[in-house]
């Protein structure tokens, strides 16, 4: 595995363990050239559904794009990279388990949504936000009701 910081080959792995889902081993590598640490991650390769964009486009699943919008939501919060990594094992396991060949961008982001209101409701509101397309202070005073009532 190729050193991120020196681009050295040669690493050798410190600590290798299964990440809480159980499908991917999480491994912390150290470069023998200039003993900088780094974590890998190493999943199966599955064959994942075309993904629906909401134009009607068609492309390829990325687990970054994912990663990325779950990050944003929860910038500044007190959810640790582990976590949100858990978050994103999740949704990828309900893309696999719907066994559908084509899964919508919509059924994607609604399970994002369940997964943060689980997890932190302020990152919760942050992607509804952005996802929903807030375009006022009104629509942000109903999704809070909606929260109100969802734990009562």
């Amino acid at each position: 595995m190729k050193c991120p910081v020196c681009s050295s080959p040669d690493s050798r792995v410190v600590d290798s363990r299964t990440t809480k889902e159980g499908n991917a081993i999480r491994r912390r590598r150290e470069c023998e050239s200039c003993a900088h640490r780094f974590t890998t991650y190493e999943r199966p390769e599955v064959s994942w559904p075309l993904i629906v964009k909401k134009d009607g486009s068609r492309g390829n699943y990325n687990r970054d794009k994912i990663r990325l919008g779950i990050q944003r939501a929860l910038e500044k919060r007190p959810v640790s990279a582990e976590d949100q990594e858990a978050i994103v094992d999740r949704v990828e396991r309900f893309i696999l388990d719907t066994g559908d060949k084509e899964v919508s961008t919509s059924v994607i982001g609604e399970k994002v949504m369940d997964e943060l209101r689980e997890t932190d409701q302020v990152a919760y509101v942050r992607f509804a936000s952005v996802y929903r397309a807030f375009g006022t202070v009104k629509d942000f005073e109903e999704e809070f009701e909606r929260l109100q009532r969802d734990r009562s």
